[in-house]
């Protein structure tokens, strides 16, 4: 099952304190930062899956996150801090400013029982070509 929601992503304070530690590559900066929160009814209707795959509105880019069920989003939306991971279904638009939309991109969630990648094969895989 398929369900398009809206991706919302900004920081968190665990987020910042790794990322301004140079603890990019750590696995707790991937515990804290490759997860996406969803509302408990979307988390049931998906099946209380480990993980989701987020997909991209145009469907050309996907990452599988750890799913995060909790009550602090509505429904029709998904959190996922702002890192490598939310980065590459983030929609790139800049509208001129420089910086892209990280808030209410259109995405689509699915379960999935695929492995959270890690950000270097993340930078690996989606950004340097698959090498």
């Amino acid at each position: 099952m398929r369900i398009r929601v809206l991706l919302n992503s900004g920081s968190t304070i665990n987020e910042g304190r790794l990322a301004k530690g140079g603890d990019k590559l750590s696995p707790e900066y991937q515990k804290e930062c490759a997860v996406a929160v969803i509302h408990p009814r979307i988390f049931k209707e998906l099946g209380c899956p480990e993980r989701i795959k987020v997909i991209s509105n145009d469907e050309t880019r996907e990452v599988v996150v750890t799913a995060k069920c909790e009550d602090s989003v509505t429904e029709e939306m998904i959190f996922m801090p702002r890192a490598i991971w939310a980065n590459v279904v983030v929609e790139p638009e800049t509208f001129s400013t420089g910086s892209p939309l990280y808030k209410g991109s259109p995405v689509f969630i699915e379960a999935t029982e695929e492995d959270v990648k890690s950000s270097e094969d993340i930078v690996l895989k989606v950004y340097a070509g698959g090498r």
